[in-house]
């Protein structure tokens, strides 16, 4: 993160990034060297952010005990972004973001369960270290938002995206 960067300007270069790698694999790797149609590439991430911190994914058991102690009873914010680089045949292209924003409010997290957690295996690669699509649901009592957001793609923004360029 850069010094002095909003979270939604992080998110947004991340989810560029990403875009913007897979469009470079596609043309170096000649995939695409001669596209007779358009094409598109799709990138997204997604950031977890708690009073102030941004929360990646966690470095090992620690880490991630550390993120839920700081998430447990508290509403945090969610942000994914998606960018699509749409390319013409000529190699010119164009690039259109969106970022969400997700309201998730944890209950209290006891210290047993976040070893219990951590024993399953699913914060280990999930930012925030947890996954709400998995058995992190049992720690949020309420969401504001993008539920396919916090899971890690808007798919209701998206959609949206993708049927504006059409």
């Amino acid at each position: 993160r850069n010094s002095g960067e909003l979270p939604e300007d992080f998110v947004g270069r991340l989810g560029l990034d990403k875009a913007m790698a897979g469009y470079r694999a596609l043309i170096d790797q000649r995939v695409l060297s001669m596209p007779t149609s358009p094409f598109a590439v799709l990138g997204a991430d997604t950031i977890v952010v708690c009073e102030g911190d941004i929360l990646g994914k966690p470095t090992g058991e620690a880490d991630a005990a550390q993120m839920l102690r700081l998430l447990s009873g508290r509403t945090h914010s969610v942000y994914t972004s998606v960018s699509v680089i749409l390319s013409n045949i000529s190699g010119e292209y164009s690039v259109h973001s969106i970022i969400s924003k997700t309201q998730v409010t944890f209950r209290t997290i006891q210290p047993a369960e976040v070893q219990w957690y951590w024993q399953s295996g699913e914060p280990t690669d999930k930012a925030g270290a947890y996954g709400i699509q998995g058995l992190g649901a049992i720690f949020v009592s309420r969401i504001e938002g993008s539920y396919s957001g916090v899971v890690g793609l808007p798919l209701f923004e998206t959609s949206q995206l993708l049927t504006d360029l059409g």
